[in-house]
C-alpha cells in the first residue's frame, strides 16, 4: 500500500471506529492530510517520494490515531514524538538541517 492510497475509512478501521460519524470522517480526513504534511516537512520528501516508502503508511496511521485520540490542546506539556514514527521518518529524511 502507498500513502496516497490510504482512505478515511482505512483510518477509521485502524482507530477502531465501528461507525464513524460525519464529524469523525471530517476529523480523520484532516488528520490524514496533516500526517502527510508532517511527513513531507520532517523528511523533505515530496508526495511522489513518500509513496515510494511503504513504511510511511504506518507513520500515517500512528500520527492520525494519535491526533484522533488526543484531540485536546497541548499547552504546558512537552510533546514527544512516537519512537516508531521518529525512527521511520529519520531513516528517510533528506532534510538534515
Amino acid at each position: 500500500m502507498k500513502v496516497s492510497e490510504i482512505t478515511v475509512q482505512d483510518l477509521a478501521d485502524y482507530c477502531r471506529i465501528a461507525e464513524p460519524s460525519t464529524a469523525d470522517n471530517a476529523f480523520l480526513s484532516q488528520a490524514l492530510e496533516a500526517s502527510k504534511a508532517y511527513i513531507r516537512s520532517y523528511t523533505g520528501l515530496n508526495n511522489d517520494s513518500i509513496d515510494e516508502h511503504e513504511d510511511f503508511v504506518i507513520v500515517v496511521y500512528i500520527l492520525s490515531q494519535d491526533m484522533y485520540d488526543n484531540r485536546s490542546l497541548y499547552t504546558d506539556q512537552k510533546v514527544s514524538l512516537n519512537n516508531t514514527v521518529e525512527t521511520i521518518l529519520g531513516m528517510h529524511s533528506v532534510n538534515l538541517l
